[in-house]
């Protein structure tokens, strides 16, 4: 049986109440969704606080980014093993406003992968293409490249362990959504390509959509062949709309 898994990037948002009033209400409405794996990813300095609303329940906790340091003089950085700490399971690598607003480059995310994979955490790899790069004709050229840097560093095995999201870089927080059939097909672009590895690991690797998911299209696009959930920005922000996009993921889950 598929099994959907649903993260919200809260991003740079939020108050020490704001983010506990929304972590709890997540965890009170993702009670009955047993079909759907939750995550939340907060900033890093309401980690704590997130976690003790989400000791117990179903959802999990995650980071929007880390280190490739595990420790030392790196001021300003926040490591794997101190993400582990605070109680996370998962940790977004390679988001495209890490990639654009600050410079980073596939080799610098494949580091950070194997560097939460090294403390038993779960990377969420993004990669997608930007607007021109789609006018262009180049997005599965975009997209191979962005994978295959983390391919070349940890291999195709590294990621029965890690979960990736497609994140077509003009539809995240524009308000435009990749049609279904636009986001199947990289998805299915980004199996074939793992699957020239490993098709074992391919088959098994989930795959997730980000850009504009709301609850209007949620179900639609998990409907999708190869797309195994939502990596959400925007709507993770309102929580009746982020369970809404949940109840997508648990309803498709019932139906294997």
């Amino acid at each position: 049986m598929r099994r959907i898994l649903v993260a919200g990037n809260w991003k740079l948002n939020g108050n020490s109440h704001s983010v506990v009033r929304l972590a709890s209400a997540v965890v009170q409405g993702a009670r009955e969704l047993t079909e759907v794996d939750i995550a939340v990813c907060p900033p890093y300095v309401y980690l704590p606080a997130v976690q003790a609303q989400l000791a117990g329940s179903r959802v999990a906790l995650g980071a929007q980014d880390a280190s490739v340091q595990d420790r030392g003089a790196f001021t300003g950085e926040v490591s794997a093993p101190m993400l582990k700490d605070c109680g996370c399971r998962c940790v977004i690598v390679g988001h495209s406003e890490r990639r654009s607003l600050f410079g980073e480059q596939d080799q610098d995310t494949a580091y950070k992968f194997a560097a939460v994979r090294r403390q038993g955490l779960m990377p969420l790899l993004c990669v997608g293409e930007t607007l021109d790069e789609r006018e262009q004709g180049v997005t599965e050229a975009v997209v191979a490249r962005q994978l295959d840097a983390v391919l070349a560093l940890e291999g195709a095995g590294a990621l029965t362990d890690a979960v990736i999201a497609y994140e077509p870089v003009w539809a995240i927080g524009t308000g435009r959504t990749a049609t279904p059939q636009q986001a199947q097909d990289v998805h299915a672009f980004i199996r074939s390509r793992i699957a020239r590895q490993d098709a074992g690991v391919a088959a098994k690797t989930r795959i997730l959509y980000g850009g504009s998911v709301k609850s209007a299209n949620a179900a639609e696009l998990f409907a999708m062949a190869d797309i195994d959930g939502g990596l959400i920005g925007g709507a993770a922000l309102d929580a009746q709309e982020f369970l809404a996009i949940c109840q997508a993921g648990h309803l498709q889950g019932q139906q294997g």
